[in-house]
């Protein structure tokens, strides 16, 4: 191993070194740094653009335009009644003899063209790999006649760390809003029987399924959302319209015409249970309780009971009614 930034005694660092760590940090590709006034470019007349101060980065080899100055490039006329696109490049090259790389902005003149000119080819290179000659497209100039009438961008600028760590927090907190209380997805396939020809649904997918995909245990209507889709068309040409549940387990709707035999099912479960969100943003643990109540004459307000965040169900029982003939010929109705 050798290192690269610390002193040796001798010169030690070579491009190549430079360019490879230029690499790893940013990127194999070419991209215009976010420093200066980013190598923008300005029509001072149909024969000349300055480009503005500015670094760059072509496969790992930085070159800059010194801040508050500009490199100035000359744009061959343009005919009467012709078009024509020209290509501004940063130009990587290595002399053959002596190894010396240089980087430079260059024109490529392109083909005038009454109606559809074409962009000029330009050589793409690999400056790790060896090659003398290595272009960076940076702008396309658009010539119609005598006249520049547009000079078109065509190189990626690089965000800095600042600005991707900004990115980032925004892409989670995006995520985290989008995302709100569920915990889980899981996707997979069933093959499933329709018994009856015509049949309006299928049974895919139990609570106790549920349970042991998710690792969990409470899996119920309450915190459980399933999407349905046939998986297989060519097989059984049903639509599979939605999903429906019914005493813990979950069916496919299917329009018209199903045929009797298997179905794959492809389905999705997106659980939403056990998680309250808490005042620091996160999330904790809830606990879920179902209660059976007995009705009163009085109005009755149902709660969770201390210890429990929300309620899954709450079943209520039915009012004790009977009947008895009584000895004046009438019916005595006993209620609670």
């Amino acid at each position: 191993m050798e290192i690269i930034t610390g002193y040796t005694g001798k010169p030690h660092v070579t491009s190549e070194q430079d360019r490879d760590v230029n690499i790893g940090v940013v990127g194999e590709g070419s991209y215009v740094l976010q420093t200066g006034m980013q190598l923008a470019a300005e029509v001072s007349s149909n024969n000349e653009i300055k480009i503005r101060d500015g670094v760059l980065m072509h496969q790992g080899c930085t070159a800059s335009i010194k801040k508050n100055t500009y490199d100035s490039l000359i744009i061959i006329n343009g005919s009467q009644g012709m078009k024509r696109i020209d290509l501004i490049v940063a130009r990587y090259e290595k002399n053959q003899d002596n190894g010396i790389e240089s980087l430079n902005l260059k024109v490529i003149q392109g083909t005038p063209a009454e109606s559809t000119p074409t962009v000029p080819e330009y050589t793409e290179g690999d400056i790790q790999a060896g090659d003398y000659v290595a272009d960076m497209p940076m702008y396309q100039v658009i010539i119609d006649g005598l006249n520049i009438t547009e000079v078109k961008k065509v190189f990626e600028v690089a965000q800095g760390i600042d600005a991707m760590k900004k990115e980032l927090a925004s892409l989670n907190n995006n995520f985290n809003s989008l995302r709100k209380n569920i915990q889980m997805f899981f996707a997979g396939s069933r093959v499933c029987n329709i018994s009856l020809k015509d049949n309006t649904s299928v049974s895919v997918i139990s609570n106790s399924d549920i349970n042991k995909v998710l690792g969990i245990s409470d899996a119920s209507n309450a915190n459980v959302a399933v999407s349905f889709s046939n998986g297989d068309g060519g097989a059984q040409k049903v639509h599979v319209q939605g999903a429906t549940y019914e005493n813990g387990t979950w069916y496919a709707t299917l329009a018209s015409g199903a045929k009797a035999g298997p179905i794959r099912i492809n389905y999705i479960i997106t659980y939403f249970g056990t998680s309250t969100s808490s005042s620091s943003g996160g999330s904790s643990s809830a606990k879920v309780q179902s209660k059976t109540i007995t009705p009163r004459t009085s109005e009755q307000v149902v709660t969770p009971d201390t210890g429990y965040d929300y309620l899954a169900e709450v079943t209520v029982q039915g009012i004790p009614y009977s009947e008895q003939d009584d000895s004046s010929g009438g019916t005595t109705v006993n209620i609670g």
